[in-house]
């Protein structure tokens, strides 16, 4: 994994870092009109390096984060909102910048979604069977079985109508509630969330052995690309 100190982030597949094939894959959707990546204070300067090393232009905005997600997804909406001055129907996603195999079709379709619905989320329908536990001293008790078709496992992008992003972390903060993604956020304030289908493409780079499968899922995906040109 390059090491336990490199944040995820920062990483290479193919030689290009984890964070610079995410905003590529943003970049290649002519509807974003721009992107902020919120990362810790003392990375910022990295950042900037890389978006110059690597010719990103205008549209990438570089903000300081906090110490959990909801910190940092917040500190970057008020940049956009005081940069842009967001109207309440401008659509914002969210992203991992530990998924960099998004593709800009799962994005176009992820925009689609919250346009027509208010707030998305791109999930993966779960292959295994799911079993809800209560947990003990010594593990696991199974309580029930979950059915699979009433299960997705969450992935990103995740989005809403730029008003009601604001509303439900404004909402959070006063309540101190700290939710682990956006759509909790949004579900919390009983607002509908939309699901739009993933892909096992779209991993998040969490543990050894995930940047050799992503470098393979690139490698497939030149191999049909350079077919599909000769044919």
């Amino acid at each position: 994994m390059g090491g336990a100190s490199t944040p995820k982030q920062f990483l290479t597949i193919a030689g290009v870092p984890v964070l610079v094939h995410c905003l590529r894959a943003f970049l290649a959707v002519e509807r974003v009109a721009g992107l902020y990546v919120a990362v810790r204070g003392t990375e910022m300067e990295r950042v900037r390096t890389q978006l110059m090393e690597f010719g990103l232009g205008d549209k990438v905005h570089v903000v300081e984060g906090g110490d959990q997600r909801q910190q940092s997804v917040s500190n970057a909406l008020a940049l956009l909102v005081a940069e842009n001055g967001c109207s309440d129907d401008d659509v914002v996603l969210v992203h991992d910048a530990a998924r960099p195999l998004i593709d800009a079709g799962t994005i176009e379709r992820t925009i689609d979604a919250v346009a027509e619905y208010g707030a998305a989320i791109v999930g993966l329908p779960a292959v295994d069977t799911i079993k809800q536990v209560e947990r003990t001293a010594h593990g696991a008790i199974v309580t029930a079985t979950i059915p699979r078709e009433r299960i997705v496992q969450a992935q990103t992008p995740q989005g809403a109508r730029c008003g009601l992003l604001r509303r439900v972390f404004a909402e959070a903060a006063a309540d101190e509630f700290t939710g682990t993604d956006e759509s909790s956020l949004l579900e919390r304030a009983g607002i509908e969330v939309a699901v739009v289908a993933g892909s096992p493409r779209n991993l998040k780079i969490t543990q050894p052995g995930d940047l050799e499968l992503a470098e393979f899922f690139l490698r497939t995906a030149a191999v049909v690309s350079s077919e599909g040109a000769n044919r």
